[in-house]
């Protein structure tokens, strides 16, 4: 399949209401637990000498940049230049939010020195996608966090409503849409969750290839940010010099948080 072909839609219902109603309690449970990772983590691949580059980091709908400081925090302590937005919270494709982000991807690979990687959280990471596929030569890669991007209609996630919310400010044409399933240029990474309580999982992969690959994690939708697994694979992908030219293969002592790794 061509990034010029038309992947088909994917016939998804939202996550059931208990993974729903549960996302607090379990992405809690997973902030609690991340100091304990913290001895390993730091082991966490980093790049080649002069190899950092800048990473762009996309929030969630409703969300804004506080909610990825720690991601940001993260990438900056592998060695890596981090930024934000830088656009508030995030409501959607509305006008300001779609020519902002353009200018965020151009300066930062000023700053830089070169291409740049988008790291999206759900809505941000359909977002990412969607910069990657208009400015390819500017993105080194895209990394998305339980992103829907498959999906083609809002009701098909639990956070349909607020996203609904804000559609007076929307961009025409700019919502969810068979053509954000699309494959993309530039070397991609989708990161799921089967314990996803907003999004299906399903609305989160597209078929793995040369460039792209799937990689599943056990976290709730909140917590993709906290999540040790998540966090060592960001890190892995990173830290590759050729984006995309390697499988994800983690250490064997923790083989067993990637289920199907």
């Amino acid at each position: 399949m061509t990034s010029t072909q038309a992947a088909p839609e994917i016939d998804v219902r939202p996550p059931s209401l208990a993974l729903f109603l549960t996302e607090p309690a379990r992405t809690a449970y997973r902030v609690g637990t991340l100091p304990l990772a913290a001895p390993w983590l730091v082991r966490a691949p980093r790049p080649a000498a002069g190899d950092g580059h800048g990473v762009l980091v996309l929030p969630g709908l409703m969300t804004t940049d506080a909610s990825t400081a720690l991601l940001r925090r993260f990438v900056r302590g592998l060695g890596h230049t981090a930024w934000g937005w830088r656009l508030g919270r995030n409501l959607g494709p509305t006008r300001d939010i779609l020519d902002g982000m353009p200018r965020a991807v151009d300066l930062l690979a000023e700053r830089t020195g070169g291409p740049v990687s988008l790291l999206g959280w759900s809505l941000g990471g359909v977002f990412a996608r969607e910069l990657a596929r208009r400015r390819p030569e500017l993105v080194r890669q895209v990394i998305t966090l339980g992103s829907p991007f498959a999906l083609h209609d809002p009701a098909q996630s639990r956070a349909g409503f607020a996203f609904r919310r804000n559609e007076h400010q929307h961009v025409a044409g700019a919502g969810p849409s068979p053509g954000t399933a699309r494959p993309i240029s530039v070397p991609s990474t989708a990161v799921y969750s089967r314990h996803d309580g907003v999004v299906h999982w399903r609305s989160c992969v597209e078929a793995p290839s040369d460039t792209h690959r799937n990689v599943e994690v056990r976290c709730a939708h909140l917590a993709f940010g906290a999540d040790p697994a998540t966090l060592w694979l960001i890190a892995d992908r990173l830290a590759q010099r050729t984006p995309g030219a390697t499988a994800f293969r983690p250490p064997r002592a923790l083989r067993p948080l990637y289920p199907r790794g």
